[in-house]
């Protein structure tokens, strides 16, 4: 079965930046599922892997602008710290938390660290790298009507309710 709109697709990913500097990756045998052409994916990376069947492995090269975009100058921010979702015990410079907005959560990386208020980089923490991933597809299969009609996959690696 080849992957198309409304297909559930499961897969492995490595990801590196152009110096080959491993960034993320899924969890060994958890595969990552999505619901294709729901806008679930980078639309370069989903647009890699249409046409692609179970067992196919390839890579991709994404420049930021097919990725997650240029590197903006002063995107920075001062926040309270009780927007910060899960916040660890310690903030420290550089890490990778996630803020509570309107929209939902989104990456911030920490500048500074105060005692009720943090200052944060928004830029997504990929912004202004050339990405590589490798990818396995494990499985694809077809979408239920509450996948679709949701705009995304359910269960293992998937969305849950």
């Amino acid at each position: 079965m080849q992957i198309e709109n409304n297909k559930v697709v499961s897969f492995l990913y490595h990801l590196r930046d152009a110096e080959g500097t491993a960034l993320e990756e899924s969890e060994p045998g958890l595969p990552l599922a999505y619901l294709h052409g729901h806008n679930n994916l980078l639309p370069a990376l989903e647009e890699a892997l249409t046409g692609r069947s179970a067992g196919d492995r390839f890579s991709v090269t994404l420049p930021p602008e097919k990725a997650y975009g240029p590197l903006v100058p002063g995107k920075t921010q001062r926040i309270p710290i009780k927007h910060i979702v899960n916040p660890p015990k310690r903030l420290l410079p550089d890490m990778i938390i996630h803020v509570q907005t309107e929209q939902g959560p989104i990456p911030a990386k920490v500048i500074k660290v105060g005692k009720f208020m943090v200052d944060v980089d928004l830029n997504h923490p990929f912004a202004g790298k050339t990405l590589e991933f490798q990818v396995e597809v494990v499985s694809v299969r077809d979408a239920t009507e509450d996948e679709i009609a949701h705009g995304h996959a359910h269960g293992d690696g998937g969305h849950h309710h």
